[in-house]
């Protein structure tokens, strides 16, 4: 083996590919410390958008009860990065007075189906349980997609409601007793969740869930 034209090859082809290393290490670097940046600013805010936590909206004895069902990356349920990046765009837009995302018309069934298949797959044992025929307790669910730009808010999240339809279309006009004080931005966000839903239903998808 001639190692001397071994060592020359090999210096040629680092001096002729050494700058293209240097540009990827750089961008590599370059994206790690973005990266570190985003997630410092997002703790600092208590902002996560790249979280989707759906989340169960009760009334039990009087009392506003808000109950996690999964939370997921937003990449695991809309399943494509245009899709995120539309979400994202539409939780930045939000404001305390409107929590619904304002998703275009033409992509809200979209992303409220991902948000369908994936309750859909949290509950799949009720489905296959009635379809054989066996005992289940069935109930309409009403969904949406929701960033609460709340500043009395502990974490900000984008939230996929998930509210009883009886309950959603029949809200009392006075606020419920609460869990915690801060959850009084939440019964403001049903409430306008609700008057939407009265006049442009576009943004909601009825769904049955079987336990």
């Amino acid at each position: 083996m001639d190692w001397r034209a071994l060592l020359q090859h090999g210096w040629v082809v680092l001096r002729e590919h050494w700058i293209n290393s240097l540009i990827s290490l750089s961008a590599l670097v370059f994206g790690a410390w973005i990266g570190k940046r985003r997630a410092k600013a997002e703790w600092s805010k208590k902002r996560f958008l790249d979280r989707i936590n759906f989340s169960l909206n009760s009334i039990v004895d009087g009392t506003l009860q808000i109950r996690t069902l999964v939370e997921k990356n937003c990449r695991e349920v809309f399943l494509n990065d245009v899709a995120v990046e539309r979400v994202h765009e539409a939780a930045k837009r939000t404001t305390a007075e409107s929590a619904l995302l304002p998703l275009d018309k033409d992509e809200r069934w979209f992303m409220l189906n991902a948000v369908l298949n994936e309750i859909s797959e949290q509950f799949a044992d009720g489905f296959v349980r009635r379809d054989m025929g066996l005992p289940v307790q069935k109930q309409n669910y009403v969904i949406c997609l929701t960033y609460e730009n709340d500043g009395a808010l502990m974490t900000r999240k984008i939230r996929a409601m998930v509210v009883r339809k009886d309950l959603f279309t029949h809200l009392p006009a006075d606020m419920p007793k609460l869990e915690r004080p801060h959850h009084a931005t939440r019964y403001n966000t049903l409430r306008q969740l609700a008057t939407v839903y009265q006049q442009d239903p576009s943004h909601f998808l009825d769904v049955e869930i079987c336990i």
